[in-house]
């Protein structure tokens, strides 16, 4: 088998330009995987983007935390079976923008606090278990606060917060995505990278070198 290496994070937190220098480094020396999810241009991600779309629900907790999770982990199964299953299986370094880690960010948090360890347990036995993903050997998670994150995807979306989609657009929302997302970190032994510093958001170089000591101690 190969390594799996998940790189996730709230929205704007900075993933996908993470992922890609990441990507491109780790390809110097190893055979290098590239999965990232929602895989959107696969129709296995159809109720994603409905759910996303806002077509299910103008609200993100109108469509209960089981039900969405199961949209994206039907994704994650397809996206397995069909583009990287026998890469992995053959050794390759799999790099995952996203994964399991992400229900566990985004739909825990519709649960009551009281809730989330049997929540945990039941994604884990539903998508490792049940569906039979592999588990990861590294989940790292991009700890960008919620007041950066949203500037800068103003400013990626050059001022039009009508781009956002039903979780980028709602702040509440990401600010207890990210209460979650460090309650699971700690509790699934997730390894978390502070983004900013005083205010202000560290440096792509900064944040990447992070990643990179971490990643190595794995590899």
């Amino acid at each position: 088998m190969g390594n799996l290496i998940v790189i996730d994070g709230l929205d704007g937190s900075g993933k996908t330009t993470q992922f890609d220098i990441i990507r491109e480094k780790l390809s110097e020396n190893h055979s290098v995987t590239a999965i990232s999810f929602p895989d959107y241009d696969n129709p296995s991600s159809a109720l994603v983007k409905m759910y996303l779309n806002g077509e299910l629900s103008k609200s993100a907790n109108g469509v209960n935390a089981y039900a969405a999770s199961s949209f994206y982990a039907v994704d994650r199964y397809a996206s397995y079976k069909m583009f990287w299953e026998e890469n992995y299986k053959n050794g390759d370094l799999v790099l995952a923008s996203r994964y399991v880690s992400s229900n566990a960010i985004h739909q825990m948090v519709k649960l009551d606090v009281s809730q989330w360890d049997g929540y945990l347990d039941w994604l884990s036995d539903y998508e490792y278990g049940k569906l039979g993903l592999p588990v990861p050997n590294l989940v790292i998670f991009l700890d960008m606060p919620v007041e950066i994150s949203q500037k800068l995807m103003s400013e990626r979306y050059g001022g039009d917060e009508s781009k956002k989609d039903i979780h980028e657009a709602n702040v509440k929302y990401l600010q207890a995505c990210r209460k979650s997302a460090l309650y699971a970190a700690e509790k699934l032994g997730w390894k978390t990278v502070d983004c900013s510093a005083d205010g202000k958001p560290l440096t792509v170089e900064e944040i990447n070198g992070k990643l990179l000591q971490l990643i190595n101690e794995v590899l």
